[in-house]
C-alpha cells in the first residue's frame, strides 16, 4: 500500500531522511520512500500496512501527517518514474532562464551537452559576456537564428530589389540642363558665404 505524507514545504528531504532512520531503527516493514520530483510538501511511503506507515511518521519534525487515502502506483507514476524530452535547444538560441538565480534573464547559448543535459550561455544583459552553464529544464527557447536568418535574408533580398528599381528609375531620368546656379536655393549655406 502507498500512502501520502504531508511534511513541510521545502523540508521534504530532511523529512525523508529522519523517517528513513525511524525505519531503520525501528525496523519497520516499509518497502519504499520517494519524494517526487515537482510536488511540494508531500512524500511517498509504501508499507505493508497503515500501522507501519504511522509508525514511521509518526512523531517527527517536519511530518505533519498521513493523507487518509492511499494511492496506487499507476496514479503516482509519472511523478516518480523520470521522462527524458526531447532537448530542442541548439548553439545560436536565444533563451530565458526560468530557474534561479538568473530568472526572467535572456541568454544566447554557445554550446550544448545533452549528456550532461547543460548549456553554457551568455546573458544578453551582461556587459561584459560570462559564460554560465545551467541546466536544460531551466531554460525556454525564445529566438532561434535559423528563422532569425532567413528572415533576414529575405529581407535583404527586398532591399536589394529596392534599390534595384531605385537605381533603374534614375537611370531612366532625363538630365536637367540650363540650371541657373546663380539664383539663392535657399538651402542651409547662407547666400553671402
Amino acid at each position: 500500500m502507498i500512502f501520502v505524507i504531508k511534511v513541510t514545504t521545502n523540508k521534504e528531504d530532511r523529512a525523508l531522511e529522519l523517517i528513513s532512520a525511524k525505519v531503520v531503527k525501528k525496523e519497520l516493514n516499509v518497502y519504499s520512500l520517494a519524494r517526487p520530483h515537482g510536488l511540494r510538501g508531500y512524500l511517498f511511503l509504501e508499507a505493508e500496512d497503515k500501522e507501519s506507515a504511522e509508525e514511521a511518521a509518526f512523531n517527527l519534525p517536519y511530518v505533519k501527517g498521513i493523507v487518509g487515502k492511499t494511492v496506487t502506483y499507476d496514479e503516482i507514476k509519472n511523478m516518480i518514474e523520470p521522462v527524458m524530452e526531447e532537448i530542442n535547444i541548439e548553439k545560436g538560441d536565444v533563451v530565458e532562464i526560468i530557474g534561479e538565480p538568473f530568472k526572467k534573464e535572456k541568454a544566447k547559448v554557445v554550446r550544448v551537452d545533452k549528456s550532461k543535459g547543460e548549456a553554457i550561455v551568455t546573458l544578453l544583459a551582461a556587459v561584459v559576456p560570462i559564460p554560465v552553464t545551467v541546466k536544460l529544464d531551466n531554460v525556454k527557447v525564445i529566438r532561434r537564428e535559423k528563422e532569425e536568418g532567413e528572415s533576414s535574408q529575405e529581407e535583404s533580398d527586398k532591399r536589394t530589389e529596392n534599390d534595384k528599381s531605385k537605381k533603374a528609375e534614375i537611370d531612366n531620368e532625363e538630365p536637367v540642363l540650363n540650371v541657373d546656379y546663380d539664383e539663392p536655393s535657399g538651402g542651409l549655406i547662407p547666400d553671402d558665404y
